[in-house]
C-alpha cells in the first residue's frame, strides 16, 4: 500500500471552533463542541469514533451538507458561512465529491449516466479524456450501459466513486464507503480511494468504524463527545484498534462514575 508522506501548506478543508447542537433547552444534544482541524491537499484522513461521537456531523458540516451552530468551515479559500444556499449548492456540485455507504445511485440511469449526472446538474461540458481515465480507474468500462440493479455492491460503490470524481473535486467526503461490502471488495474500494490521493493529488476525508479501512489513510482522527481526542499520523490497523479500545474503556469508566 502506497502512503503519501508530507503535506502542502494550504489546507483543502479547515474547520475553526466548529460546533453543532441539535434541539434546545434541557433536551439539546451537542454533536460537535468546538472542533479545530485542517485537512491538507493530497492527503487521506480517516475519521473514527463511537456512535454519537460527532464524526458524521463533522463530515456533513465540513462538506456543507449541514450548517454549523457556530464556527467556520473553509473549502480552500472560501468561507462557507458567507454563502447563500444557492451558492453553497453550486460549490458542492463543483468542488466537492460525495461517496456514501448506500451508494445513492439513480436506478433508472445507466452507469455512464450516473457518472455524468454531476456534470449535467452543473451544466458543465464533459471532459471526455478525463471521464475515460475515471472509468478506467474504477474498472467499469464494460459496464457503462448497465443499470445499478445489474451490478454487484462493489461495482455500485465504484460507480459512486467515479461519479464523485467526474467534476475533479478538490475534496471527496466518504461516509462508511465500505460498510456494506465484503472484505475483498472493500479492499479494492479503499485501494481506489488511496490511488485518487496518490495519483490525482485529491483530498479524501472518510468516516469509518473499521481499523483496517482506516489504515489506508495518512492520518486517523478519533472523536469522542464532539471533540478530537486523538490525531494520529499514518497509524497501522493494530494501533488504531488499540486507540479505539482505549476510548471504549474510558467511556466505560465515565459511565460508571
Amino acid at each position: 500500500m502506497s502512503v503519501r508522506v508530507g503535506r502542502p501548506a494550504d489546507p483543502a478543508v479547515r474547520v475553526i471552533q466548529l460546533a453543532r447542537t441539535y434541539g434546545s433547552g434541557p433536551q439539546a444534544v451537542t454533536a460537535l463542541a468546538g472542533v479545530d482541524a485542517e485537512f491538507h491537499r493530497g492527503t487521506f484522513t480517516a475519521v473514527m469514533g463511537p456512535s454519537g461521537s460527532g464524526k458524521s456531523t463533522l463530515l456533513q458540516t465540513a462538506a456543507g451538507l449541514d450548517r454549523p451552530s457556530s464556527g467556520q468551515v473553509w473549502i480552500g479559500g472560501q468561507d462557507l458561512s458567507r454563502l447563500s444556499e444557492t451558492k453553497l449548492t453550486k460549490l458542492r456540485r463543483s468542488r466537492i465529491g460525495f461517496v456514501f455507504q448506500a451508494f445513492n445511485l439513480i436506478g433508472a440511469l445507466t452507469v455512464e449516466e450516473n457518472i455524468h449526472l454531476p456534470l449535467r446538474l452543473s451544466g458543465v461540458r464533459p471532459d471526455a479524456a478525463w471521464l475515460r481515465q475515471v472509468v478506467e480507474r474504477v474498472g467499469l468500462g464494460d459496464r457503462l450501459h448497465h443499470r445499478p440493479a445489474e451490478l454487484s455492491g462493489g461495482q455500485q460503490q465504484r460507480v459512486a466513486i467515479a461519479r464523485a470524481l467526474a467534476m475533479r473535486p478538490e475534496v471527496i467526503f466518504c461516509d462508511e464507503p465500505t460498510g456494506a461490502l465484503d472484505t475483498q471488495t472493500a479492499a479494492d474500494v479503499l485501494a481506489l480511494l488511496r490511488s485518487v490521493v496518490d495519483d490525482a493529488q485529491q483530498t479524501v476525508i472518510m468516516v469509518t468504524h473499521d481499523p483496517v479501512a482506516a489504515s489506508y489513510a495518512d492520518r486517523v482522527m478519533v472523536l469522542a463527545d464532539g471533540r478530537i481526542v486523538r490525531d494520529m499520523p499514518q497509524p497501522g490497523a493494530e494501533q488504531i484498534a488499540e486507540q479505539l479500545a482505549w476510548l471504549g474503556r474510558r467511556q466505560l469508566v465515565t459511565q460508571e462514575s
